[in-house]
């Protein structure tokens, strides 16, 4: 029963904070993309590969409202993923977190979850709105990103595993600085030229922060208040 329960409240946080981040990305995230792709369009027709007809910008806007739609449907699906591995994650660290509280750790892990999940990543692979990059290099880009996500979350997980045996937290620190910076190094450049206004590319890398932050942040006070609230604790204790 208590794995029921367990599995229940981490899919449930994970749903909700998921949601939540749909709801931000829909007020904050797609009027930028709205913006950044009438550019691109804009750029089609005066190429001429397009045409400024009224069958085109019929299927665009058909596009875009599909988009919009899935927007929450797909935040749900991130958050339902995400919130399944901060779950286990916790109930493995949570006597390692700091804190005085359920709620209090759950902030930390999630904050090292950012870090490690989405901050660090950024730095190498900055979000950019739809209109920046090829359709011909989506798939490597994809691939790349992914790699320094996997390569940054398992060795987050290996220093933490071997802080445990041996409690110094610089050998966690370093260790991991260190691999970042030669990940970093080597891991190759997005191959896409940025040709856009600097400030819409600026302000939808930052609207794409805080979306990001507030998904995070949403997921830590969820699970930690569903966990109080079934006394977790108490149900693996017993």
């Amino acid at each position: 029963m208590k794995s029921f329960l367990f599995i229940g409240i981490i899919l449930l946080a994970g749903l909700m904070a998921g949601v939540t981040l749909g709801l931000v990305n829909l007020l904050l995230v797609e009027p930028l993309i709205d913006s950044a792709t009438n550019i691109e369009n804009q750029n089609l027709i005066n190429s001429g590969k397009s045409s400024d007809s009224p069958s085109f910008w019929a299927n665009y806007y058909s596009y875009r409202a599909w988009q919009k739609g899935g927007e929450i449907l797909a935040g749900a699906i991130l958050g339902i993923s995400y919130g399944s591995l901060f779950g286990i994650v916790f109930v493995v660290s949570k006597n390692t977190l700091p804190g005085n509280n359920i709620i209090k750790k759950s902030l930390v892990l999630g904050l090292v979850f950012w870090l490690v999940l989405y901050a660090v990543p950024f730095t190498k692979y900055p979000a950019n709105p739809p209109s920046v990059g090829q359709s011909s290099t989506i798939e490597f880009r994809q691939d790349v990103y992914l790699i320094f996500v996997v390569i940054s979350g398992f060795t987050a997980l290996g220093f933490f595993w071997l802080y445990k045996k041996i409690q110094k937290k610089i050998i966690l620190f370093a260790g991991y600085g260190g691999i970042m910076i030669i990940t970093y190094m080597v891991m190759p450049e997005n191959p896409d030229p940025i040709q856009m206004e600097f400030g819409l590319l600026a302000e939808f890398r930052a609207m794409s922060v805080i979306g990001m932050s507030v998904f995070w942040g949403a997921l830590s006070v969820f699970l930690g208040i569903l966990w109080e609230k079934t006394a977790m604790d108490k149900i693996f204790k017993s």
